[in-house]
């Protein structure tokens, strides 16, 4: 009888009953996602002793960003809370005599002439324009002016173009917008004059539902059924932002976002004004340009760095897809001749003034792109909803 070494047994085993099991990958869910962003954000104060500030380190500004979010969303403050070590969302609690005057936002503290009667903070009743009963829905008299915006909309749901994602925040709230409330499909057919109350703005809007009924419901009455029981729906454009970040464990620098400016003598070139090259480079800048006059994606010219910008897990062919969209109307259409005598045609050049690109850039990294637009006329950014 043959006798078999504990070798020749690992060896035989067809159906693989031997070999060790490797673990299942956990599955990340977004709670698990914002856990983890807000860690970066922990582990970058750690690192440099001050929380992210507004600077042209792209890493550091999409950081700065990403906290002015969290800050802005009562809901994330509150699952945040345990891993806060840095009080980054701290909510001002009275504990002293101290803590009370520190805290007088109104000056009732203050040891001034005016006295209690003198109602400085309390608005007349004449001047709000709230009225004071709680909305209900009512038939939409003129429904067939809105019912093919419904149509529309749910024909974009189903080819993909636009998304149920959730809600976040009342700054979502914005005319054009749709929602989903408790099954049913709304569209803020208008946003009325904007209040602030106790630091808080608020403001009477005009709610189409699918159905046929219409309300006019408080912005942040609104907000709060959406918190419990809503959807928003996607604009267009914001699937453009998908696959801007990379995932990863660490951060890995991808690279650099540099603005250029010609210096080119050729007049066809140097009489066009706010001409500025922007491009994504792995290597320093300074590098990359030191050829510029051999290169006809350069303009076969020196070139002079406006600004540059490190990036971190950036998807540099979706930032350039961003960027050729959004300047798309006054991209640079011109030839150029290389040394080698063929016809070139650079496709990175747009022609805007340099605070307009330094700030679609930003808009950018907080993902606030999709809700505007470049006027080539005005040369300004124009807010679309």
């Amino acid at each position: 009888m043959h006798e078999f070494s504990l070798e020749d047994i690992l060896s035989n085993d067809p159906l693989g009953i031997l070999v060790e099991a490797k673990p299942k990958a956990k599955l990340v869910n977004s709670d698990d996602r914002l856990i983890a962003s807000f860690e970066e954000i922990n582990s970058f104060i750690e690192a440099n002793g001050h929380e992210p500030q507004k600077s042209t380190n792209m890493s550091e500004r999409t950081l700065y960003s990403r906290l002015q979010g969290i800050k802005d969303n009562p809901e994330k403050i509150e699952y945040l809370k345990p891993y806060d070590r840095f009080n980054l969302l701290k909510v001002v609690e009275i504990n002293s005599i101290d803590d009370i005057l520190n805290d007088d936002a109104f000056g009732l503290l203050r040891d001034d002439k005016d006295d209690i009667f003198t109602l400085k903070h309390v608005p007349k009743s004449k001047e709000t324009n709230m009225p004071e009963y709680v909305a209900s829905r009512k038939p939409c008299k003129d429904f067939e002016k809105y019912e093919h915006l419904f149509k529309d909309c749910q024909e974009d749901l189903r080819i993909g173009k636009r998304k149920v994602v959730k809600f976040q925040n009342e700054q979502q709230i914005k005319k054009g917008y749709y929602f989903i409330l408790k099954g049913v499909l709304l569209y803020v057919a208008d946003v009325g004059e904007q209040i602030k109350t106790n630091g808080k703005i608020n403001a009477r809007l005009k709610l189409i539902f699918e159905n046929g009924t219409e309300s006019d419901m408080l912005l942040r009455s609104l907000s709060a059924e959406l918190y419990k029981h809503g959807k928003r729906v996607s604009e267009y454009d914001e699937t453009n932002l998908e696959g801007l970040y990379e995932v990863n464990e660490k951060d890995e620098k991808s690279g650099y976002i540099y603005i250029l400016e010609s210096l080119s003598s050729d007049e066809k070139i140097s009489t066009i004004k706010n001409l500025y090259k922007i491009g994504y480079s792995t290597i320093p800048v300074k590098d990359r340009i030191k050829n510029a006059v051999n290169e006809p994606t350069y303009l076969m010219a020196p070139v002079r760095i406006v600004s540059v910008y490190e990036t971190y897990n950036m998807n540099t062919q979706k930032f350039e897809q961003l960027i050729h969209k959004f300047f798309g109307k006054v991209c640079l259409n011109l030839d150029i001749f290389g040394n080698d005598n063929k016809r070139y045609n650079p496709r990175e050049w747009f022609i805007a003034p340099i605070e307009v690109i330094d700030n679609v850039i930003e808009l950018i990294i907080n993902g606030k792109i999709v809700n505007y637009r470049y006027d080539e006329v005005t040369e300004e950014l124009v807010y679309i909803f």
